[in-house]
């Protein structure tokens, strides 16, 4: 079975689309595919579909949601005499898990792409690192679960994602800095400056980006805006680190400049 979840649900075995149509049988099936080879708890997935008001009936309506995803699967294998239903949405002592094959869900293979590309980064491999990270990014089609109704289950799931997607973006952007691609990520970096104004490493990349491009002014300027944003909405100042930076540039510290094995300033790692 191949699942797509980091974008538009996609969930297909032999070709044929097991997606249910009905909101809450989508629910288990994200929540299953994600935790794929584990079992999932009836109370979680309980938790997931009612929230706190779960019905009298909750047992049997979640047994009938799950006859009907593996009622989709069984259309799926139709003439395939080698596995069953019960062999794919799998009834645990419990709960119940999906069976699905290793690098068959698109989190997964992001995920294993994001940990070699950080092993790689760690090893100052700049250029695997980034171009892995390139490839776990590309695998995000839209926001995750952007078409699957979430309850606070898997509000979480989705909060992860994200979270683990900005990382691996903030990680990657690092390593193009560190190879001297600062001209390159100017214009993304821009862009994420917009959506994000308050996102102090964005803004240091752009910075750095910026003043290796011989436009410190415009690093300047990068920084007033982010300062302004963080005192009018939060009433605070820039972190030190970001201090030091638009300090190093109005100095024009000559670290800044660029250089494969010059440390980027501003490190995403803390």
């Amino acid at each position: 079975m191949d699942i797509k979840v980091l974008g538009r649900l996609t969930a297909e075995l032999n070709g044929v689309s097991v997606v249910p149509s009905a909101a809450k049988p989508r629910q288990i099936l994200v929540l299953l595919a994600l935790q794929t080879g584990r079992v999932v708890t009836v109370p979680t997935l309980m938790e997931e579909i009612w929230g706190e008001d779960i019905p009298r009936s909750a047992a049997t309506t979640l047994q009938t949601y799950i006859l009907q995803l593996r009622r989709k699967i069984a259309a799926a294998l139709e003439g395939d005499t080698s596995r069953q239903p019960k062999d794919i949405l799998v009834t645990q002592h419990g709960g119940y898990l999906l069976e699905v094959q290793p690098g068959q869900i698109d989190v997964q293979e992001f995920e294993q792409l994001c940990a070699s590309g950080r092993d790689a980064h760690e090893a100052a491999d700049y250029r695997t690192s980034a171009e892995l990270l390139r490839r776990a990014l590309d695998l995000w089609q839209g926001p995750a679960l952007v078409d699957v109704p979430v309850g606070s289950v898997l509000e979480l799931e989705a909060l992860r994602l994200e979270e683990d997607r900005m990382a691996a973006l903030e990680l990657r952007i690092e390593a193009d800095l560190r190879l001297g691609r600062h001209a390159e990520i100017v214009p993304e970096l821009r862009v994420l400056v917009a959506k994000h104004p308050m996102h102090e490493n964005f803004c240091a990349h752009l910075m750095t980006a910026l003043h290796r491009s011989n436009k410190a002014w415009r690093a300047l300027e990068a920084y007033q805006r982010l300062r302004g944003s963080l005192v009018e909405e939060l009433g605070l100042e820039p972190s030190p680190r970001l201090q030091r930076l638009h300090q190093s540039i109005l100095s024009a510290d000559p670290a800044l400049d660029t250089d494969l094995h010059h440390p980027v300033p501003f490190s995403t790692a803390g």
